[in-house]
């Protein structure tokens, strides 16, 4: 597809947003095309980080280069 029909802010990604949990909220949301919320924090016992479960079912933390990323384990 173009570039041309993509929106602004349509190429955003996971690691571009701001280390904080309202930039995720709004991520998230602008993503799934609706509201999310936390169900849970919790810390990694491999990584050592706090994750947060999402209620799109994935965990996600703040890596070491201070960049969202998502939690499989």
């Amino acid at each position: 597809m173009s570039s041309a029909f993509v929106k602004e802010g349509d190429s955003e990604q996971l690691k571009d947003i701001a280390p904080n949990m309202a930039s995720l909220l709004i991520f998230l949301k602008r993503e799934y095309g609706g509201p999310m919320h936390e169900l849970r924090a919790h810390v990694h016992e491999k990584f050592r980080k706090e994750v947060h479960e999402m209620s799109d079912g994935l965990g996600y933390m703040i890596n070491d280069d201070n960049q969202w990323q998502i939690v499989f384990d």
